[in-house]
């Protein structure tokens, strides 16, 4: 009798401890769930929109730059010295203030763009812990940057279909 009750316990640990092991794991492509989002699609708008105005400010300096010197190239034999070192100094200052508004320019759309991606960024992993925690999951991997060296994606489950359900999307969006 004394074995069959430690046989029963020894049955029940195992029994425990591999319901322990067993964990929900789940995997979702993150980058194409917000490619989905109709937040998205607006934020690109936004995007080009803001890009053009300062494409448009870089050209018109470039203009400004590209008459200036074909000016001064033209006209360079009959300037003083003292003309010709001013057109020149214009000119060096002219294509500074080009540089210098290219990488301004540059640095305003990353962040223009670090500014709008944010909260779809935020809505979408919300979304995502809303429906792992209300499916027991206890982990959830990006599987758009995997860093991971392997796992076995056919044991995980794919979030993606309740997520989307989750935000609201469709498969028109």
């Amino acid at each position: 009798m004394k074995k069959v009750i430690k046989l029963a316990l020894v049955v029940a640990m195992v029994v425990a401890s591999s319901s322990l092991f067993a964990q929900k794991l789940g995997r979702i492509n993150l980058q194409e769930l917000i490619t989905a989002m109709p937040e998205y699609a607006q934020m690109q708008t936004n995007m080009t929109a803001y890009s053009k105005d300062l494409r448009d400010n870089l050209e018109t300096i470039q203009v400004e730059l590209n008459n200036k010197y074909n000016d001064y190239d033209k006209n360079k034999g009959t300037y003083s010295e003292v003309t010709r070192q001013l057109k020149e100094k214009e000119l060096a200052d002219l294509q500074a203030r080009l540089s210098e508004y290219y990488e301004s320019a540059q640095n305003d759309l990353n962040k223009k763009q670090q500014e709008l991606m944010d909260p779809i960024i935020k809505k979408a992993q919300e979304a995502i812990k809303k429906v792992a925690e209300g499916a027991g999951f206890v982990a959830v991997f990006d599987t758009s940057i995997p860093s991971m060296v392997y796992y076995n994606e056919t044991q995980m489950t794919d979030l993606m279909a309740n997520v989307k359900k989750e935000l609201g999307i469709t498969a028109q969006n």
